[in-house]
């Protein structure tokens, strides 16, 4: 199974499964762009797809939801603490 991520402005807000039979490597073409076309095909062409990897071999770390994309790799939100008062 391979998983794409669905992104806006930079974040995560969904990540998807997608057979292995989808996006089998057919005469050379690229498995991630064939992804990215089933997944546009399903959620719209003005969707940004990018695959992530279930056990983190690529990309930084596998999407989650709220994740940051940079356009090469995932990494989780900044959180900024609130300030303690004393």
């Amino acid at each position: 199974m391979a998983h794409f991520a669905r992104i806006e402005d930079g974040i995560v807000r969904q990540v998807i499964v997608v057979n292995n039979e989808v996006i089998g490597n057919a005469e050379g073409l690229d498995g991630e762009a064939i992804g990215i076309a089933f997944c546009k095909s399903l959620y719209g062409e003005n969707t940004e797809w990018a695959q992530t990897s279930y056990n983190a071999s690529f990309r930084g770390k596998y999407a989650g939801v709220g994740d940051i994309w940079d356009g090469t790799n995932f990494t989780p939100p900044v959180v900024v603490e609130p300030e303690q008062t004393a």
